[in-house]
C-alpha cells in the first residue's frame, strides 16, 4: 500500500491551492492529488470567460506538480474513504494511506434528465468546454438553459463565437434577480445585438431525443419546445459530499467544517465548493466561487501541514469575493446579490451605468451585499462594510451608503 503524508481528493482549483498550502508550511512532505478529470488541475473561470475571447490564454493549467512536487493522478475517482485506517480507495482498486487529508471534491452539475440524452451537455469541466467549443466553431445552434452566473456567462461567451445561441431563463429578464434594471438593459442589449435569442419566463422541464439525424429537443413548461443541435445546462451544482457522508463525516448540503476547515474527523479537512464553513462576516456558508476555492484550499493545506508538524492550525478568516464578465463589462461582489432587496445605486460621473457600486440592503436595515460594477480593487473595502453594517438596524438610511466606496 502506498502512503503519503498528505492526500488531496479532487484535482481542481481548491486541490491545487491545498497542495501549495502544504508546501508553504512543510517543504519535505509527500503529497498526492487525485481526481476524476483527465486533465491536471486548471483554472476554471476561463471556461466561461477568457477562453471565448479573441485572444484566449494559451493554457489554463495551474502547474500543480511542478509548483509543489506533488504526485498528481488524473482520471482516478476516490470511491471510498476509511477514516479509521486513514486510507482511500480509488476506482482501480488501489488503496492509499494518508496522514492528513483534504476533501476538495467540488460539485456535480445539475442535469435535466435522469438518463443521458445525446446532445444534452452540462458545463463544468475543460472537457465540457471542448465539446461546446467544437459545436460553436461549427456554427451550430446551442441552447443555454439557466439565468444564473454560469448560464449568462456562457451565453455571453457563445455570442462571441460562430454559434447560433438561444438563452432560456425563468426570470422576466436575464439577471433581473441580481442587478438593477439599468444593468439588465445593458446585458440584454449586449446579447441581442450579437444575435442571441432570449426566452424569458420559461422553465426547462426535460430534454428529449430529436428526430433521426437531428439534435435534442428542449421541452418547456408552457408545453412548447425548442429544437437545437445541442443543449447546455447551466443550473448550478450540488456539492459532491457523498464520499464524506459514506465515511460518516458531518454533512449538511456540503461537508461541515470548523473555523480551521476541520471536519468531524481530526485528520480530514474540506475546502472549496464542498465545504460549509463559518465565515467571520457572512456566517456559516458554502461558497461556489474561485476566490473561495483558492483561499479555503490554501488554508486547509496549511492547517493540515501545521498539525502534522505538531503546531496549531490557524483559523480561516478570508471572506471571499466573486466576479463575472458580461462582454466588455466586469464586476466583483461580496455577500448576497438579490434584486428583491433595497438597491442603493452609486454611479460614477460620466455615462450612467459605466461604473458604480450597488449596495443591497435588507428590510431590517442590514447591508447584505455589495456589487462593484467596473470598479476595481475595492473588494476588501466592501468586505469591511459588510462586517461593519451587517447587523439589523445598522443602515437606518440606505442613501447614506453612497460614497462609502470610491468610484475611481
Amino acid at each position: 500500500m502506498e502512503s503519503f503524508d498528505h492526500v488531496v481528493v479532487g484535482a481542481g482549483v481548491a486541490a491545487d491551492a491545498a497542495a501549495r498550502g502544504v508546501r508553504e508550511v512543510d517543504p519535505d512532505a509527500t503529497i498526492l492529488v487525485v481526481g476524476p478529470e483527465p486533465d491536471p488541475p486548471y483554472d476554471r473561470p476561463p471556461l466561461t470567460k477568457d477562453l471565448w475571447r479573441p485572444d484566449p490564454p494559451a493554457s489554463i493549467d495551474l502547474g500543480t506538480a511542478a509548483a509543489t512536487g506533488a504526485t498528481v493522478r488524473t482520471g482516478r475517482s476516490v470511491t471510498a474513504l476509511d477514516t479509521a485506517s486513514r486510507t482511500v480507495t480509488t476506482d482501480d482498486g488501489a488503496q492509499v494511506r494518508y496522514d492528513r487529508l483534504v476533501l476538495a471534491t467540488g460539485g456535480a452539475p445539475r442535469t435535466l434528465t435522469s438518463e443521458p440524452v445525446p446532445g444534452v451537455l452540462t458545463f463544468r469541466s475543460l472537457g465540457d468546454y471542448r465539446r461546446v467549443r467544437e459545436l460553436a466553431d461549427a456554427g451550430r445552434h446551442v441552447v443555454v438553459v439557466g439565468g444564473g452566473y454560469i448560464g449568462i456567462e456562457l451565453a455571453c461567451g457563445l455570442a462571441l463565437s460562430a454559434a447560433r445561441v438561444t438563452l432560456v431563463v425563468t426570470q422576466d429578464r436575464p439577471a433581473a434577480h441580481l442587478v438593477p434594471p439599468m444593468l439588465v438593459d445593458r446585458l440584454e442589449e449586449g446579447l441581442r445585438s450579437r444575435g442571441v435569442e432570449i426566452l424569458t419566463h420559461r422553465r426547462a422541464v426535460t430534454a428529449e431525443r430529436g428526430a433521426p439525424g437531428a439534435g435534442p429537443v428542449l421541452v418547456l413548461d408552457d408545453a412548447t419546445w425548442v429544437e437545437s443541435d445541442a443543449i447546455v445546462v447551466g443550473l448550478g451544482i450540488t456539492p459532491a459530499d457523498d464520499l464524506a457522508r459514506s465515511a460518516g463525516l458531518d454533512v449538511d448540503d456540503g461537508v461541515v467544517v470548523d473555523a480551521t476547515l476541520l471536519t468531524s474527523d481530526p485528520y480530514v479537512r474540506a475546502a472549496g465548493d464542498v465545504a460549509r464553513y463559518p465565515d467571520p462576516v457572512l456566517g456559516r456558508v458554502r461558497v461556489e466561487h474561485v476566490d473561495n476555492a483558492h483561499a479555503t484550499g490554501r488554508s486547509a493545506g496549511r492547517a493540515n501541514a501545521a498539525e502534522r508538524l505538531g503546531h496549531a492550525a490557524e483559523p480561516h478568516t478570508h471572506t471571499p469575493f466573486f466576479y463575472s464578465d458580461w462582454f466588455d463589462d466586469g464586476w466583483e461582489a461580496v455577500g448576497t446579490l438579490d434584486a428583491r432587496l433595497t438597491l442603493v445605486e452609486d454611479w460614477a460621473p460620466g455615462p450612467l451605468g459605466d461604473a458604480g457600486v450597488i449596495y443591497h440592503v435588507s428590510d431590517d436595515g442590514a447591508l447584505r451585499g455589495v456589487m462593484l460594477w467596473n470598479v476595481w480593487d475595492s473588494a476588501a473595502r466592501a468586505t469591511e462594510l459588510l462586517a461593519e453594517l451587517g447587523d439589523p438596524g445598522s443602515v437606518p438610511d440606505p442613501s447614506t451608503l453612497r460614497g462609502r466606496i470610491p468610484l475611481a
